[in-house]
């Protein structure tokens, strides 16, 4: 099943994308064995992404195929250390002292690390990231530091029904990535859409997607 499931996501997903711009579709692997992720590898899947450090450091060793790997949870400044020089993208640099850190300990291991800046598009107490409006100064000011490169921007949509909310949420992510690269961002990825909304978030100018359930299936826990 999870071979059928990547096959036809990436037959699938070009389809949406009304910018002309490869998406790139990152496996979420929360809670899976390797089993399963080394499965989604041989079905396709070139990125894979992880939640929790973890998880990250068990099975690390176990993936085939030399997929890129991300990491897409929140990530505590003290746990940072077992991630160096072995994540390919941090999704979720949420805030100035994770950004900091990130930098002091990567620099320190001589590495450069890749990352997003994690954007609350909803404006929801539950999640972490910049508002919307400090985008740009939360860009200049982490781009500004040493031994990161800023590769673009991460955002969750709300957990909502309402399409048209979503789509104008959607939207103003692309709008405000496609602001800072013509003032001297040269970003790469959107990441933006998980399995209930990637085809909206596809639609509207997400160029990197991040699905669990969509390739595994639900999870039993």
């Amino acid at each position: 099943m999870i071979e059928e499931n990547v096959k036809k996501l990436l037959e699938e997903i070009p389809a949406y994308n009304a910018y002309g711009e490869k998406v790139t579709l990152v496996a979420a692997v929360k809670l899976q064995t390797a089993d399963s992720i080394n499965r989604a590898v041989r079905g396709g899947i070139t990125d894979i992404g992880d939640n929790h450090v973890q998880e990250f450091r068990d099975k690390y060793a176990l993936i085939e195929g030399k997929p890129r790997r991300h990491f897409i949870g929140r990530l505590q400044t003290n746990k940072i250390k077992y991630l160096l020089g072995k994540v390919d993208l941090y999704h979720s640099v949420d805030r100035y002292g994770l950004a900091e850190e990130l930098s002091k300990k990567s620099e320190k291991a001589g590495v450069t690390s890749n990352v997003l800046i994690q954007i609350n598009i909803g404006n929801e107490e539950t999640k972490g990231g910049f508002p919307l409006e400090e985008a740009e100064e939360a860009f200049k000011t982490i781009s500004a530091l040493p031994a990161l490169n800023v590769e673009g921007l991460m955002a969750m949509l709300p957990a909502t029904g309402n399409e048209t909310l979503l789509r104008s949420l959607a939207r103003a992510m692309r709008k405000k990535y496609d602001e800072l690269n013509s003032n001297g961002a040269s970003f790469k990825y959107l990441s933006m859409g998980m399995s209930g909304d990637f085809k909206l978030c596809v639609e509207e100018g997400g160029n990197m997607i991040r699905l669990g359930t969509a390739i595994f299936g639900k999870r039993s826990v």
